[in-house]
Parts: structure tokens; sequence; C-alpha cells
């Protein structure tokens, strides 16, 4: 791309109201230190905790990072903003005493929202209302890859394999509680109960006996009034691979596969050990796998992908047995992001470096049509 080349102008969208916002804010500003100036104008577009939509100018959003061990937040200091659709994508406008001020164009936006109100499907439904292409999944795949109930069904349809599980509406658990629990416990434990449209591992507890479930199911509810419990693997691996949509209508790309490994045998791979140092936690990339057993965890998370109708990227979860077998836990629709998730790092243990990587899927975005497709 020559200097009279106009760079493409990126709205990072970023914040929320969900309970992962933080971790939101930190995705933003490694994806906005990593893009390459010369392609790419950066237009830093926030989303408050309560709600509000604000601009943030560049120098700010590239400066979020973990800080003393606190994750970036943003303030409700700064005046709202607001989002309209134009003729060639979109703008961004910062409302100043009842008038519109600040107006900035983008022609393609990068969600990096975790959770609710944002990985599930609503702001892909406002891009594709405002007409302007977005990164990543659109709105059927990214509400049933939030929902763990939903995913679960979709990708056992599929047939692909996945562990046991129960979920509870919020109706169930508030008349029901005794026989919530007697369906849990014809699960063979520990159980892992969660939130089941949360993320980060933020609400869930790990259980190794019916005691414990009453606590855990209040936890789960403190993030989401649908919870799911899921049979946990004892003894198997957590592996995960990195997939990427395909190149000019090609096959989906999948990366070499990364473990997670936990100092512990009681620990499980929680919000502390994702986003905060010294964790018990180690991230083996690439994972010290058989090699005949890395085309069948290819294929496997390929197909996860293709079952939900995944775009753009996706991080699959699995599980690997001592004998081999091979089982899906989930599949996230917008991965942590930083330089030094899972995601980005698999993908530059497979020859994809993360600022490449990053040009990779706004390039996707802008050759696929907005609407039915």
């Amino acid at each position: 791309m020559t200097s009279a080349t106009p760079r493409i102008r990126v709205a990072v969208v970023f914040g929320g109201v969900s309970s992962e916002h933080d971790v939101s804010c930190l995705t933003a500003g490694g994806v906005s230190r990593a893009l390459d100036r010369e392609r790419f104008e950066v237009v830093g577009i926030g989303i408050t905790p309560t709600g509000r939509w604000v601009q943030v100018p560049e120098a700010e959003l590239v400066a979020l990072e973990v800080v003393d061990h606190q994750l970036p937040r943003l303030d409700e200091a700064r005046p709202s903003a607001a989002v309209t659709g134009t003729a060639t994508g979109a703008q961004v406008a910062t409302m100043v005493e009842g008038r519109l001020t600040d107006v900035r164009e983008f022609e393609v936006a990068f969600s990096l929202l975790h959770g609710p109100f944002g990985e599930d499907g609503t702001i892909q439904g406002m891009f594709e209302m405002l007409g302007v292409p977005y990164v990543g999944s659109g709105v059927a795949a990214s509400a049933n890859g939030m929902d763990k109930d939903l995913m679960k069904r979709a990708l056992s349809a599929a047939g692909l394999p996945g562990c046991r599980f129960v979920a509870f509406t919020p109706r169930q658990l508030a008349t029901d509680l005794d026989g919530c629990i007697e369906a849990v416990n014809a699960l063979t434990f520990p159980v892992y109960v969660k939130p089941a449209r949360g993320g980060s591992s933020m609400g869930i507890s790990r259980v190794t006996d019916p005691s414990g479930l009453v606590a855990a199911l209040a936890e789960a509810e403190r993030f989401d009034p649908k919870v799911i419990v899921e049979e946990g693997f004892v003894g198997a691996r957590e592996i995960e691979l990195a997939v990427l949509g395909g190149r000019d209508g090609g096959p989906p790309r999948v990366s070499l596969p990364g473990e997670i490994r936990m100092h512990t045998d009681d620990a499980f791979y929680d919000f502390e050990a994702k986003y905060l140092p010294e964790q018990q936690v180690s991230l083996d990339v690439p994972a010290d796998v058989d090699a005949h057993l890395v085309p069948v965890l290819q294929d496997t998370a390929i197909r996860a992908f293709e079952a939900l109708g995944a775009e753009g990227l996706s991080r699959v979860d699995l599980f690997l047995t001592a004998d081999g077998e091979v089982f899906v836990n989930e599949i996230n629709t917008m991965p942590g992001f930083t330089r030094t998730s899972m995601f980005p790092s698999m993908w530059a243990a497979s020859g994809l470096p993360y600022t490449d990587l990053i040009a990779d899927l706004i390039t996707q975005a802008l050759q696929r049509r907005v609407g039915l497709r």
C-alpha cells in the first residue's frame, strides 16, 4: 500500500455493560497498538459500564493495559456519542451542549466487546442495520456461541462429541430448585456450574460433591439468570485451536494446537489465571501433542466452526483424553485478543504474527457482504 492510498478507517468498539468490561478494554488496547498505521486509521468507540457510548482518542486507547494488577476501565466523565449510518459506512459523533461535534466516519467495525450485549449478536445486529461491515460472526452464530446451552445443542446435532450437561431457566431455578439439584446429581462429579451466557470464567464454580451445588448455582445466577452445569473431564488435557475464516471463499483455516496446563489438580482456568500475572497456569503454544492427533484436533475445530455458522474467527476448546478421544468443550466467537492471549499466540506459532492476524480479520470483514449471506 502506497502513501497515496487512503487508510481504512476502523472503529475499535470496546468496553460494554457486561461483567467483562475490563477485559474488553484490555483487548482493545492490545489490538489498537498492533494495528498497522500505514494501512489503518483507528476510530475509538467505547461503551461505559452504564451503557453510554463515547469517543476515545487514539492515545488513550493504545494506553489501555494492566497497571498494578488492575485491568483498565472506562470512566463516565466523557460526553456521550452517537453512531449513525452513512452512504459509505457509518460515523460517530460526540454530543456537546446539544450539538453533534467531532464527527468521524469509519468503513469497518472491529467489536472487541466480550460477554452479553456485544459478543451475543446484539451489536452485530446493529452493524447489520447500519449496513457497515464488521469483524467476526454474524447475529445467529454470535448468539448461539454465547449461550453455552444452545451452542452445545448445535454442536451435538452436528455429530460432535461433548460432555454431558444440564441447563436451567430462571423459572426452573426459582420454582423447582430440588428438581435442578436432582438433575445435576445424575451427572458424574466433579461438575462445573456456569452462567450460560458468560465468559472469561466469571461466576464459574468447580463442585466436587452435591453439598456445594446450591452456593454454586447462586454464584452463577449473579452473572446470568440462565445456568448450565457440565460434567467434568477428569484427567483430560485442555487443548485449544484458533480458527480463521477462509480467504476468497476458501475453507476455514486452523492453527496449531495450544494447551492450558494448571499447576494443581483441583485448579481450573478461572478469571485470574486468564488475565492477571503470576497465576498457577502454563500456556503451551504449540501443545506437545502426538503428530497423528494434530489433524484430528484441527478437523474437529473446523467442524465446530462450520456447525455454528461462525465467520471471521473463533477459538475452539477441546478435551483430549489419555486414550486419544477428542471432545468439544465450547467455541468462543470473540476470544481474548491481547498479544499474549491464546488465539493470537496460536496463530503466531502457526506463522501468522499478531499485526498480520488483525489485518486478515479486517480484510475478511470488508470482503463479506452485510445482510443475508
